[in-house]
């Protein structure tokens, strides 16, 4: 056992160096020893703190004169990476970037001294370094600062991608996302407006007298939607787990609680595939408002992201998938069976027949199978007519509403016509964006859902709902008049940010292993 535990250990650094390291990599390490030898470290923490930034210097003194920047006498102190190193015979240029952007150093062995310079003449491009000096206009006219003092902190091992070429394979960016980060300045802007959205998001409900909570992402059955779940054990419990798919039913035992208008924003988790449009692990803002009506719901949408246009993107108007997409002014409302009549021109009246339904779907793009058709009923025949020949055209913002009940177990059924219920999806440039119901709070009503999901799954419908009895003894106890909403955020950031994937706007999205 101890010998196939040994060969299970990974290489030794001696083994791993000589495996892995090529006569760059190499070099920089015997740099790091030299480095070493005369008493400096090739990584330091000596609490070295830049008290200044590059965007803020070029925002307050790039259009300065040299005479007027001279006699402000301006005195930096900034950390950075070395992006682009000139070392020539006493004196050198170097650009380094902090968060904020890049600042370019001019280091003369006259100012810094023959031992410094030395030093410094060991530095390669992606090292970390602390820097000293004024502030000064080169003769180019670039805003630069005369270095006094400059050294390592952290020694970059492995070189950074070509300058003019970068880090360009896609699987490689989204596997190394620092290095990705470090090279494409585009990429860290999308990740500087996903933060800026969530937070104007958080501005926006808190406005609305929302209430921010956080309800389990484990938990003991996964709700609240329909979609197949992650699964796991609890040792201590010795009870299988999910992870959540939807906080759904917890957000709503918070109304009947007493909560009026509360909402999450965070993670979800299902266990599907991975596309342009689609990541096991998503984020997602559901919130719900007691006494409010999906209509409601649809002019509060509209606010929210034409905010979000305002304050993030300073227009209304996106730039996506080669269309420009208009946010302002109300949006477009279109009913389930209309846009499904107008896609096959045919009228709403045929969409009652069973067997044009069956004999439509089996001629779809992605035709239908007999076997699955005859355990569906009309309303999922309709939704798949819907999802093939109509979504897709839905590109710019439309409300879609009154979806079959029997594809929405928690929505309230139409007080006109119980077939259908009091729902909205948001469609923009072809997909979905989010989506909103009137609640069901008849406790009777919800629990036959309920028991009408455990049929289908019994069936062999993975993704059914399953039966949530605290859930339907909430109710029993009482939920106000109630709608709620969820919207995709990833989604919403790939919109205002121009990503043409949901692995554009994720930080780390889920990849096969290498």
């Amino acid at each position: 056992m101890a010998e196939e535990i040994k060969n299970m250990l990974p290489p030794s650094n001696d083994q791993y160096v000589a495996e892995t390291y090529n006569q760059i990599m190499k070099g920089r390490l015997d740099k790091i020893k030299a480095l070493n030898a005369e008493g400096k470290l090739g990584y330091t923490n000596d609490g070295f703190m830049p008290e200044d930034h590059a965007a803020d210097l070029r925002a307050n003194y790039a259009s300065k004169s040299r005479e007027e920047l001279e006699a402000l006498n301006v005195q930096c102190k900034v950390a950075g990476r070395i992006m682009s190193m000139r070392v020539m015979g006493k004196c050198s240029f170097a650009h380094i970037k902090d968060q904020s952007g890049q600042i370019q150093l001019f280091v003369n062995r006259n100012i810094i001294g023959d031992e410094a310079y030395a030093a410094y003449k060991k530095f390669d491009m992606g090292d970390f370094v602390a820097a000293e000096g004024p502030l000064f206009i080169t003769e180019k006219g670039d805003l630069a600062i005369r270095v006094s003092m400059v050294r390592l902190l952290t020694k970059s091992l492995r070189p950074l991608p070509e300058k003019f070429h970068g880090l360009t394979d896609t699987e490689a960016r989204y596997r190394q996302r620092y290095l990705d980060l470090i090279v494409n300045d585009d990429v860290r802007e999308t990740f500087y407006k996903r933060s800026l959205i969530t937070q104007k998001i958080r501005e926006f409900m808190v406005r609305n007298r929302f209430m921010e909570v956080e309800t389990p992402m484990l938990q003991i059955q996964a709700g609240g939607a329909t979609a197949r779940p992650f699964k796991t054990h609890h040792n201590a419990l010795d009870h299988d787990m999910y992870m959540r798919i939807a906080p759904e039913l917890f957000l709503k035992r918070l109304v009947v609680g007493g909560f009026e208008r509360v909402f999450e924003m965070n993670r979800c988790f299902r266990n599907e595939g991975l596309d342009r449009k689609h990541n096991p692990e998503f984020t997602t803002i559901e919130f719900y408002m007691a006494y409010g009506t999906y209509r409601v719901l649809m002019a509060f949408t509209e606010q929210l992201v034409q905010f979000l246009c305002d304050e993030v993107c300073g227009t209304r108007q996106i730039e996506y998938n080669g269309a420009t997409i208009n946010f302002d002014g109300e949006w477009r409302r279109l009913r389930v069976r209309e846009g499904v009549a107008a896609a096959l021109n045919v009228s709403e009246d045929k969409l009652a027949d069973r067997a044009f339904l069956e004999e439509t779907v089996r001629h779809l793009p992605e035709p239908m199978r007999d076997d699955d058709i005859k355990h569906k009923s009309d309303g999922h025949l309709i939704m798949e007519i819907f999802d093939q020949k109509v979504e897709e055209t839905l590109i710019q913002p439309t409300f879609v509403y009154e979806y079959p009940a029997s594809v929405s177990p928690l929505s309230r059924r139409n007080e006109q016509d119980p077939n259908y219920v009091d729902r909205f999806e948001i469609f923009v440039s072809g997909f979905e964006l989010g989506n909103a119901f009137n609640e069901l709070n008849d406790a009777l009503d919800q629990r036959q859902r309920f028991l009408d999901q455990i049929e289908k799954k019994l069936e062999g419908d993975d993704e059914a709902h399953p039966m949530d009895d605290d859930y339907v003894r909430a109710l029993e106890y009482g939920m106000p008049p109630c709608a709620g909403e969820g919207i995709g955020i990833d989604r919403l950031v790939m919109l205002l940010t121009q990503s043409e994937s949901i692995r554009d706007v994720i930080l780390f999205p889920t990849m096969k292993p290498e």
